[in-house]
């Protein structure tokens, strides 16, 4: 890695302060670029996550995407974290510390707005972010690209009932725009794009030519990333320090959650012996969460003020610093989850000859 990317959760924890410091002291400059929104999808965002995931989109060969279907555990164990675990997990350690150990806390009219929150938050998988987790763990783009995009499928038709079942709701308000809005402008073009240049540079002076434009475009990604934080946290600003204690309480169910469908993820893969290079983002896709919807329906179906958006905006908060520590662990233990695939890969050899 380079000096810069060695040194990132330097770069974000500075970022994190900036964006809170500047968010209280010029709220106006804020609000206004807040503003500039399509169905609660944020346009100068959208841009900045163009700028994040277009680098990683060049290094895919549509060509070849069918070869994904050979990673078909990870997206197995992925699929069954995103809509079998990770909601009612959720929603099991939002009752714990929101409706139990943290309610003496936390201001009692706004309990079950709270925990309803949290459940918007993990009933929606990410999408355009997991290619910047995926790629700082040199995962396999092609299966990260797949996977979002069943994701998405699966999200049009999955997410108000099972966001209904939980709350015990007997209809669910889906805001569709943001939904479709939001997978035009951080899939379907940045795919666009990102194709369209790979083919220009191929043609023009082939795979040296589309490295040397991948070398060039690392930097900007990154620095996309850490300006989309200046903005999340600058929108936020206020909120933080008016609310340290209930946003740091609200916090603590959705790291718990992160580590543990990451967790879980990455111990099935291994079990189930796939590559470390599917592994890697099938943790991260089932612990990251697609917050521009969540603070979407949050706020259609309880207000801007309630305690469900603000609880679904502190996962924003903690979404980055703490997927960048998913992906340290992830990076670090490559050694040992390789060791576990030798070994029954041996153990396969191994068995082969006495059962012939």
């Amino acid at each position: 890695m380079s000096l810069f990317e060695r040194w990132l959760t330097l770069w974000v924890t500075l970022c994190i302060v900036v964006g809170i410091a500047l968010g209280h002291l010029v709220p106006g400059v804020f609000q206004a670029v807040g503003a500039a929104e399509i169905a609660k999808v944020n346009l100068p965002v959208a841009v900045l996550i163009w700028l994040m995931v277009i680098p990683m989109l060049l290094k895919i060969d549509f060509a070849a995407l069918g070869e994904v279907t050979r990673h078909w555990r990870g997206i197995g164990v992925t699929l069954f974290i995103n809509w079998a675990v990770k909601p009612f997990s959720m929603a099991l350690l939002g009752w714990i510390f929101i409706g139990w150990l943290f309610r003496p806390y936390l201001p009692a009219d706004q309990i079950d707005s709270y925990i309803a929150g949290l459940i918007l938050l993990a009933a929606a998988p990410c999408t355009a972010m997991v290619f910047v987790w995926s790629n700082l763990v040199n995962g396999e783009p092609r299966f990260t690209l797949s996977q979002v995009a069943v994701n998405d499928a699966i999200m049009v038709v999955a997410f108000a009932p099972i966001v209904g079942l939980l709350l015990g709701l007997s209809a669910i308000t889906v805001p569709w725009e943001t939904l479709l809005l939001s997978v035009v402008l951080y899939i379907v073009i940045p795919v666009i794009i990102s194709q369209v240049v790979r083919r220009a540079m191929l043609a023009s002076g082939g795979e040296a030519a589309l490295a040397c434009l991948l070398a060039r475009l690392q930097p900007l990604s990154l620095a996309a990333l850490l300006a989309t934080l200046v903005l999340l946290f600058g929108f936020q600003g206020g909120e933080i320090i008016a609310q340290p204690l209930v946003i740091g309480l609200l916090a603590v169910p959705i790291v718990i959650q992160v580590y543990f469908n990451a967790g879980l993820a990455y111990v099935l893969n291994r079990w189930s012996g796939e590559a470390h290079c599917v592994a890697g983002p099938s943790a991260l896709i089932g612990a990251s969460n697609f917050f521009e919807l969540a603070v979407a329906a949050a706020i259609s179906l309880f207000g801007f003020g309630s305690g469900a958006a603000l609880a679904t905006v502190v996962g924003v908060l903690v979404e980055v610093p703490v997927m960048l520590s998913v992906v340290k662990i992830v990076t670090a233990s490559k050694g040992w989850y390789e060791r576990g695939a030798q070994v029954r890969a041996a153990a396969e050899v191994d068995a082969a000859p006495r059962k012939a």
